[in-house]
């Protein structure tokens, strides 16, 4: 499995199929019992996570990781004071990713109080404030409407064309798969198949243990 940057990379797959565990992996949170993590062609398998973050690997998980007794604002200020920015330009960036993700006029509420689909744009507004190479995003799309998602699915298109790569896993395939350049498909821990969108919706194994044979999808959307 690879991924490059400036490209979105689906993982797809039934429960229990090995996806969050690969997340786990290239981050750090897990060790693989056996293979490598390959990073630009340095092995970074024993690299603890805060050093997989340091150059450039950033993951999103399902559950909220906000800081939720803090506002919108001072969420993205905090990121910024931890990575020592002088502090005459951290207004002027808040500002700046505020208006960018559409959460200025929410900057001085409660990140417990945005709905889903805020609190999404709030946790990508955070990563990309490290100047990630690499995005994982673990369910992007669980718990929005269709608004937030259409609105999330612009902020993914804006990060692949910021030159990050992005890896995504949602069990909405028919929202996520039609995004991704590419796609692996993952049952029992084994990559079932790699390819575009077109084929692994197509193809006739992956329908039989995961799409469904009713399954199709619009890549236009």
């Amino acid at each position: 499995m690879y991924m490059e940057q400036g490209e979105i990379v689906g993982l797809f797959g039934p429960n229990g199929a090995g996806k969050t565990t690969s997340f786990y992996m290239i981050i750090g949170f897990i060790k693989p019992n056996g293979g490598k993590i390959l990073l630009d062609g340095e092995d970074i398998t024993d690299l603890p996570m805060f050093m997989r973050a340091r150059k450039g690997i950033t993951y999103l998980p399902q559950e909220p990781s906000v800081f939720k007794k803090m506002t919108v604002a001072d969420n993205l200020k905090a990121i910024l004071e931890f990575l020592g920015v002088d502090s005459d330009l951290i207004n002027h960036r808040v500002i700046e990713i505020l208006e960018s993700f559409k959460l200025d006029h929410l900057a001085n509420n409660n990140a417990d109080s945005l709905s889903g689909g805020e609190r999404r744009r709030l946790e990508i507004a955070r990563a990309l404030m490290t100047s990630p190479r690499f995005m994982l995003l673990d369910e992007p799309f669980s718990g929005i409407d269709p608004i937030s998602v259409s609105d999330l699915k612009k902020i993914i298109y804006g990060l692949k064309h910021r030159g990050i790569g992005i890896l995504l896993s949602d069990h909405n395939v028919r929202e996520s798969l039609p995004i991704c350049d590419r796609a692996y498909v993952v049952n029992a821990g084994k990559v079932l198949l790699e390819g575009t969108p077109e084929s692994v919706a197509q193809d006739k194994i992956v329908r039989e243990v995961y799409l469904g044979e009713e399954f199709n999808i619009d890549v236009g959307t």
